[in-house]
């Protein structure tokens, strides 16, 4: 067994899931998922909260794709590198709704996540518009939430 940590893990098999989503939007994503765990090392159900991430995000796509384009001044959300946005999604879905994550483990995420699986200027570029939205944040940044 992996000694990464079981959120990062199931985090980075959310990315990789929605990443493939974004690519290649699939018809019928629960049989998608099906297959998508036929590969992994763990049972399924180890990747419970990979799973609520991937269908918040993709349930909260339209609003999360507003809020990315409202802080990524100065950039064609269409040229925006699919890894980064998947990235950038995953994060603002967990800054937003995700009451239980900290702002700023969903942000040190991000960039974790960028740093592993994008380019070398994605840690700036995702870290600058997770920024500029952790000024708006109306919770404690470093505690999850009651609300």
């Amino acid at each position: 067994m992996s000694k990464t940590p079981k959120r990062r893990e199931n985090r980075i098999a959310a990315l990789q899931f929605l990443y493939a989503c974004a690519i290649n939007p699939p018809d019928d994503v629960a049989s998608q998922l099906t297959l998508f765990y036929t590969d992994k090392e763990q049972a399924r159900d180890y990747y419970a909260f990979a799973e609520e991430l991937i269908y918040g995000v993709l349930d909260n796509l339209e609003e999360l794709d507003v809020e990315i384009k409202a802080y990524a001044e100065n950039w064609d959300f269409d040229r925006i590198a699919k890894m980064d946005l998947t990235i950038l999604r995953l994060a603002i879905y967990e800054l937003l709704k995700r009451l239980d994550i900290p702002p700023i483990v969903s942000i040190n995420e991000a960039i974790d996540l960028s740093k592993q699986f994008s380019g070398p200027d994605s840690k700036r570029f995702i870290n600058g518009i997770l920024d500029k939205m952790k000024g708006t944040i109306q919770r404690p940044l470093r505690q999850a939430s009651d609300l």
